[in-house]
């Protein structure tokens, strides 16, 4: 029996909630359920403008789709997304430049089925450890990869939120995929930056460890993050796929 909980915090420092989060246990379409996670970017209003309304465009795609392999139906929707994404902008000046990150998920059963664009990130939590499924679309990520810096480094470099890929950026979006497959267990993080840049991916593990239950994690991750600045919007998705 799948279990989930879901929240979004404006942190201590934004005026404004540029995250959005969608979950659904139930199919839609031919997904047997939904997990979303978005970081908006753009001025004034235009980044919540941008990761609301690239959540709606997935999820009216997903459920409106004739595709029945998930890693094409998520495709689809992304796309969609980025369409609609660059048709708004180009309607309004105030929405110039605006876009989003985006972290798609879907559980059948024992397999779990990720989309990822940006720095928006999916782990995967158990007994073993934490391991990070989707890869970071950024500029210092880049640098990592190639070995200019190392990974110490690169959690305080001054350029950390400049990402290499978003919805809305260009008039199509490369998608990454991951199919995991899934053990008893086995707890799925889904979650903005705004987490990630305050926590340690071991605080992280140490914080769903020692929580009574999914909505105790939840809070107390949100509630970590703010403690340790809370430089940013801060959304989480945890979802236990053998509850």
């Amino acid at each position: 029996m799948l279990k989930t909980f879901s929240v979004t915090n404006i942190g201590r420092k934004r005026k404004i909630n540029q995250d959005y989060v969608y979950t659904s246990e139930r199919p839609v379409g031919q997904l047997p359920n939904l997990f979303l996670v978005a970081d908006g970017m753009g001025g004034h209003n235009a980044g919540d403008y941008a990761s609301r309304e690239a959540v709606e465009a997935i999820v009216e795609s997903v459920a409106d789709s004739e595709e029945t392999e998930p890693a094409r139906v998520l495709e689809e929707a992304i796309q969609a997304a980025n369409a609609r994404i660059r048709w708004l902008a180009a309607a309004s000046p105030l929405l110039e430049g605006m876009g989003t990150t985006v972290v798609a998920a879907a559980c059948d059963g024992k397999v779990l089925h990720v989309a990822n664009v940006g720095d928006s990130r999916l782990y995967v939590v158990n007994r073993l450890g934490i391991k990070q499924i989707t890869r970071d679309h950024s500029w210092v990520e880049e640098m990592v990869r190639r070995g200019g810096i190392g990974r110490a480094e690169a959690r305080n470099h001054p350029d950390k939120n400049i990402i290499t890929r978003a919805v809305g950026a260009d008039d199509t979006v490369k998608v990454d995929f991951f199919t995991v497959d899934l053990e008893e267990g086995d707890e799925i993080l889904m979650c903005t930056d705004g987490l990630t840049n305050m926590l340690e991916d071991e605080e992280i593990r140490m914080i769903l460890d020692g929580a009574r239950d999914i909505v105790e994690k939840a809070q107390e991750l949100v509630r970590a993050a703010n403690e340790s600045g809370g430089r940013d919007n801060i959304s989480v998705i945890l979802i236990e796929p053998f509850a």
